[in-house]
């Protein structure tokens, strides 16, 4: 651990105190927070030093706990529903606004000039850094740590989070962003249609100037093409 995490371990408490969880081993919690450009910068070290192999992991034990979550919950939900719910609340979006409702901007490990260029309010950063910290309480912890940590810092708000996606027109977001980078009009192609007639699941994908941009399931077309429209505008950073 070097002079700037030592340093920096006292203040991390309150992270710790806001995350509602205490780390055993703090070098995992020093991993977590440590962005490639920290580790390029200070450390002269290659990326496995930084916390992305931590985000990996965190990334899958997040899926699988929001599914859990997800699934006990809504006994009454087919698979359509439940995938739509799942990705709205594992979102980059949503991530990164869960993190930065945690204040952990503060805390992440930069390099002078990432931080100088804002780089703890920016959304990719928030959203891989919460993924890490997921990643290091269930080695630190297990299972039963991880998930509490993601029912407090990631469902916490969500009711709030479903329906502001409920509410949100994301095929009309898209084709004014689309527009207005001179990209024209995004085409939805239906990709495959499983299931009887009476509960079809529908696969769609949406296409920007011949590319693949976006990707989504619904009980309709309509509802498909809002998911992968969704899908688009997170992949696109709009």
């Amino acid at each position: 651990m070097g002079d700037p995490e030592k340093q920096a371990l006292g203040s991390w408490r309150v992270l710790e105190n806001r995350l509602g969880y205490y780390f055993k081993d703090k070098n995992l919690l020093v991993k977590a927070l440590k962005h490639r450009s920290y580790v390029y910068a200070e450390e002269g070290s290659d990326r496995i030093e930084s916390n992305e192999r931590l985000e990996f992991l965190g990334d899958a034990v997040l899926e699988l706990l929001v599914t859990e979550y997800l699934f006990r919950r809504f006994e009454n939900k087919g698979e359509g529903e439940l995938t739509q719910m799942k990705s709205q609340l594992v979102s980059r979006k949503a991530l990164a606004r869960q993190a930065d409702r945690l204040g952990m901007g503060a805390f992440v490990l930069l390099s002078e000039d990432e931080r100088e260029a804002n780089g703890g309010q920016r959304p990719s950063i928030l959203c891989d850094t919460l993924e890490s910290l997921i990643g290091a309480i269930y080695l630190d912890g297990g299972l039963e740590a991880a998930r509490s940590i993601v029912r407090r810092a990631v469902l916490a708000d969500f009711c709030q989070i479903i329906q502001q996606d409920a509410n949100c027109n994301f095929k009309s977001k898209l084709l004014e962003y689309s527009q207005s980078m001179g990209n024209g009009y995004p085409r939805y192609l239906v990709h495959a249609e499983e299931g009887p007639d009476h509960d079809k699941l529908f696969s769609v994908e949406v296409c920007i100037t011949g590319q693949r941009m976006g990707w989504g399931q619904g009980r309709t077309k309509k509802e498909a093409q809002q998911m992968a429209a969704k899908d688009a505008l997170e992949s696109l950073g709009a």
